[in-house]
């Protein structure tokens, strides 16, 4: 029997130390590759509350184990975050960790260092209240996902060799409960031309030229692309330029650029190409589409090459992973969720979307403090997600993991035939 009353009044007593962990992870700058001095900020985090065992893989993500039972449980948060951009936005030190009685500010509060902290006292409570049950249970704080999402789990999947029965996704969620996101992909688009002296253009082909029509029939398609009734459109911006020229005073002999592309249901990474491939300018320019491959070293120095494609998934309202969290999220909070998805994407492009792997989302922060000035968390949602990341393990065992399917179905599967 669960004492979902007792999990909250422990959560609530634990306020303080979250807060407190919290903001010692946003003092320490850990954009992607270089999370190595965060990670062992965590593990010293870990160890104080009593993980059962801690290892860091050679990509260099932590997994904290709790228990040894028979189901294999994951809740992940990534704990990389992106810069901070023009500092004159910011009303404090993005690395000092503000706060007051309600909030936290600092970059990575909400995107995503606060599901981190919250993740950890929930093992806490685990063990404080004795909820251990034939599970093992490994929280995971991963690398790379600002640069690359999913590619910390496609790794923890394949080389790891770790497959668990679902994972928990601690992205900002404002303590609601997402069930699939948009899939996004990565463009480069380039022209070519023939420099010469910009005295005399007409001598030269220029190639900036070329992509000027391209961006703006890029710019007409955005509006135009698939709808989805839950997930919502398709989405793309062109997000950099680039260039070639043998000075300032010379035409370009070279331009590109790249484009953040979102996916929804029944767009196909090949779909996508051929899409911006079709356009009337790319043909008139000969351009060339091609999509990116990531092969950045991690902060322990390790490659692992990938494709710039982040699937798009969906699981059904009534899986039994959604169910256990709804159930739970009831228990706890004594009323109904909001069950709903993400407009950005995060790890379960690969957990779900490449492998196969059930995934449920509930997150302290709000999405829309990703990546902007002043991102700010909020105390009272870090105690909400420790409190349900501490209940939904036992109350899964005990009620729900016997009605789970030997396969689950991205939803998205069944929206594209």
């Amino acid at each position: 029997m669960i004492e979902f009353d007792q999990i909250m009044e422990k959560a609530e007593s634990y306020r303080s130390e979250i807060s407190a962990f919290l903001r010692d992870m946003i003092r320490i700058p850990s954009e992607s590759c270089e999370e190595k001095e965060v990670v062992l900020r965590i593990k010293e985090e870990m160890e104080k509350v009593g993980f059962d065992k801690i290892e860091i893989d050679e990509m260099g993500n932590i997994l904290g184990y709790i228990g040894s039972g028979s189901h294999l449980i994951a809740m992940d948060a990534h704990i990389d975050t992106v810069g901070v951009g023009d500092e004159s936005l910011w009303d404090y030190d993005p690395f000092e960790g503000y706060e007051d009685d309600e909030i936290i500010v600092g970059r990575g509060a909400s995107d995503q260092e606060g599901g981190m902290a919250s993740m950890v006292y929930a093992g806490k409570i685990i063990k404080d209240l004795g909820l251990e049950d034939d599970y093992t249970l490994i929280i995971t704080g991963t690398v790379q996902e600002e640069d690359c999402d999913g590619l910390c789990w496609h790794y923890i999947i394949e080389e790891d060799d770790i497959k668990p029965e679902f994972v928990v996704i601690t992205e900002p969620s404002s303590c609601n409960i997402y069930r699939g996101h948009r899939g996004r992909m990565e463009m480069k688009v380039s022209t070519h031309g023939v420099s010469c002296h910009g005295s005399a253009p007409e001598r030269g082909d220029n190639a900036i030229y070329k992509m000027a029509p391209i961006i703006n029939e890029l710019k007409a398609l955005h509006p135009n692309l698939t709808p989805h009734d839950f997930l919502g459109k398709g989405s793309l911006t062109v997000s950099e330029i680039f260039y070639s020229s043998p000075s300032r005073c010379a035409v370009a002999d070279g331009c590109s650029i790249s484009i953040d592309r979102r996916l929804t249901a029944g767009e196909s990474w090949q779909f996508a190409v051929q899409q911006v491939k079709n356009l009337p300018a790319v043909n008139e320019a000969d351009a060339e589409v091609e999509m990116y491959k990531y092969e950045r070293p991690s902060y322990t120095g390790l490659k692992y090459p990938i494709d710039a494609y982040f699937p798009t998934w969906l699981i059904e309202a009534d899986h039994p992973v959604c169910q256990t969290t709804v159930e739970a999220y009831k228990e706890l909070f004594k009323e109904e969720p909001l069950v709903d998805k993400w407009t950005f994407s995060t790890n379960g492009v690969s957990i779900m979307g490449r492998h196969g792997i059930p995934c449920i989302g509930f997150g302290p922060g709000h999405e829309d403090q990703a990546h902007a000035p002043n991102e700010k968390t909020w105390k009272s949602e870090l105690v909400k997600a420790a409190a349900i990341y501490a209940a939904i393990p036992k109350l899964f065992v005990e009620k729900y993991a016997d009605q789970m399917p030997e396969e689950t179905e991205n939803l998205l599967a069944e929206a594209e035939k």
